[in-house]
């Protein structure tokens, strides 16, 4: 209990200094999202056969003799002297998940056959489970809801905003993978499970049991603030997303809309496609976005000339990432937009997923975006052009905005 507590003090002291938005992986704990800008491909048994068959080692001489006797001696001592029962083919699952990880790349992983089948899973934008965005920290490897999902079983059960979670099923997950983190959380209606959470302000940890549901995602939404400004959210690019946006957009339209807030704030990313269809209703005809590989080879993006022609803020922040930037990159550099907030995340590359053959499969990066101007935001992030810094005592004393009330007042102005 004791090591609990210190858990907690430090993973508070964390979030009062602003650093638990680690690593955005923008997904539902529903299932899998690639939160990434990604390029889906489908791989034969061929390459599988090819990979594992040795050929790969052969050809690029990563395997040695000596290097082969080692892993044989390996398998030898846990043979002989591990305590506790195994399954040899967690051994090889381990394997081949410590290969892709000395990459060091926190975007590229290997998947099990069941986490792969679990990431492929048709973004529907129905789902079982509890219902949560997150985001991971990669210094203190600790969850953080980002927001659950309105009428979800975790909003239900009390789950909130900026809750770190530390148990699942009374397990510690604290330093765990964050894809095996989820997989634990998500599962079929009906089933239950603890989650256990620090929270600010509360001196214990929080445990919440949660049955799982159908889970509706609702990734839009939208009102009109006044009589002539708009405002529309969008919580993530899912393949439901666009249709979802382009009708709400449509509707303030007929409602008398002069002006329009874009809220990204707390959009981790999602489909790498719809974040090219919705930009294209804001941008003129021209370039997007643009990839390019290690060879550079270049694959090129464009909207057409039907756009939104009014006053337009974008509010961004450090959790707008992935396709949030892609959309914000091509709003900034056409000027058609202001954006306003604070810096989003920087995340600027694009991962490909391979299935394997057998049922298990690879993620990988394989290239880099830029915006219309030809800026990589990698790790850099895209400045606002309006900094609005976030009032968190505010918004929890009474519900204020203040970043929302900024543009507001800023395109009152405008429209004026």
């Amino acid at each position: 209990m004791e090591d609990k507590e210190k858990l907690m003090d430090i993973l508070l002291e964390e979030k009062r200094r602003g650093r638990t938005q680690g690593i955005l992986i923008g997904m539902l704990v529903t299932f899998f999202i690639l939160a990434v800008t990604g390029i889906w491909i489908v791989v034969g048994s061929g390459f599988y056969r090819y990979f594992t068959s040795g050929a790969f080692f052969r050809k690029s001489n990563t395997l040695s003799a000596s290097e082969a006797d080692k892993l044989s001696v390996i398998n030898d001592v846990i043979e002989t002297y591990y305590l506790e029962d195994y399954e040899e083919s967690d051994l090889k699952e381990g394997m081949y998940k410590g290969y892709v990880a000395g990459l060091q790349d926190p975007y590229s992983q290997y998947y099990t056959k069941k986490e792969f089948s679990e990431l492929m899973e048709d973004n529907n934008g129905t789902f079982e489970g509890i219902g949560v965005y997150l985001s991971v920290n990669q210094e203190s490897q600790t969850l953080e809801v980002i927001n659950p999902i309105e009428g979800s079983p975790a909003e239900k059960a009390g789950i909130k905003s900026g809750d770190i979670i530390v148990e699942v099923d009374g397990e510690d997950v604290v330093g765990q993978d964050s894809d095996i983190v989820i997989s634990k959380m998500r599962g079929e209606k009906g089933t239950k499970v603890n989650v256990g959470v620090v929270r600010e302000g509360e001196d214990e940890i929080l445990r919440f049991d949660i049955i799982r549901d159908v889970v509706e995602s609702v990734t839009v939404t939208s009102e009109m603030l006044t009589d002539d400004i708009g405002y529309l959210s969008l919580s993530e690019f899912a393949a439901v997303s666009y249709d979802q946006f382009r009708l709400q957009l449509n509707d303030l339209k007929k409602k008398g809309m002069k002006g329009l807030i874009f809220d990204l704030r707390g959009n981790t990313g999602g489909d790498f496609d719809i974040a090219v269809k919705i930009a294209d209703k804001f941008c003129p005809e021209g370039l997007v976005v643009y990839i390019e590989d290690k060879d550079g080879n270049k694959e090129e993006y464009n909207s057409e000339s039907d756009c939104l022609d009014m006053p337009l803020v974008v509010l961004v922040n450090g959790y707008s990432a992935s396709s949030s930037e892609i959309v914000t990159g091509a709003i900034k550099d056409y000027g058609v937009g202001t954006i306003m907030g604070t810096k989003t995340y920087g995340k600027g590359v694009v991962q490909r997923v391979l299935p394997l053959g057998d049922g298990s499969g690879i993620k990988v990066t394989i290239a880099k975006y830029y915006t219309p101007k030809g800026y990589n935001i990698h790790g850099v992030g895209i400045e606002p052009d309006v900094e609005v810094e976030w009032d968190y005592e505010s918004y929890q004393k009474d519900g204020t905005d203040n970043q929302l009330d900024a543009a507001v007042e800023y395109l009152t102005k405008e429209l004026k």
